[in-house]
């Protein structure tokens, strides 16, 4: 049984783009008896917060120490995010552009979940490896305005390389990045939607 965790980081329900790409995943994929699909969408309010009792329970596990109090409280609801991350095999995560980068939520929970002995460990000779190895990700990428080759005051790119920089930090190396960049255009979005769809499905095939 692979377990798949659909990410989605665009709180805009049907009209989202990147929303309607990752349904067409799922969509080719869900039916299969071999596949468990959750699906976790981090705008309902389950995702934790990573204040001051979370920040002092990470250096103490850095230090080695048990946090404890709020602290170890913080840390338990951190740690509760990790295994829900953990327990997939495989992870779908649809994420809009924001201000050339990912949707704050997204971040959180990269923030929330990106800790020692969970997704990582650190050696002060090698430096960070990743601890959710074996595991494959497809990100499906959208913005309205910023694409490849466009000049400079339609955007920059920190969606894609900082997504991408992290997948691997963690460990996953088996990355298929799909985009959807049709830059408002009306006669470029239908070509440009269907190629990503096209691109969805067949990524579906190889889950």
């Amino acid at each position: 049984m692979t377990r798949l965790l659909h990410i989605s980081a665009s709180p805009r329900g049907g009209a989202s783009e990147s929303l309607a790409l990752a349904e067409a995943y799922v969509a080719a994929v869900v039916d299969r008896p071999d596949v468990q699909v959750e699906h976790w969408d981090l705008w309902d309010g389950s995702l934790p917060g990573f204040g001051p009792d979370a920040s002092a329970a990470k250096m103490a596990v850095f230090a080695g120490q048990e946090p404890t109090g709020a602290a170890a409280a913080a840390w338990e609801r951190a740690s509760a995010a990790f295994r829900r991350l953990d327990a997939a095999d495989a992870y779908l995560l649809s994420v809009p552009m924001w201000n050339g980068s990912i949707p704050y939520v997204l971040k959180q929970l990269i923030d929330v979940v990106s800790q020692p002995g969970m997704l990582f460990r650190f050696d002060a000779e090698v430096g960070y490896s990743g601890l959710l190895t074996g595991k494959k990700a497809v990100l499906v990428l959208t913005s309205a305005v910023y694409g490849e080759g466009r000049p400079t005051p339609f955007g920059i790119d920190f969606q894609r390389p900082y997504l991408e920089w992290w997948l691997d930090w963690a460990g996953i190396e088996d990355v298929t990045t799909i985009e959807f960049r049709p830059n408002l255009v009306t006669d470029q979005a239908d070509p440009l939607r269907a190629a990503a769809l096209h691109e969805v499905r067949e990524a579906a095939l190889k889950l």
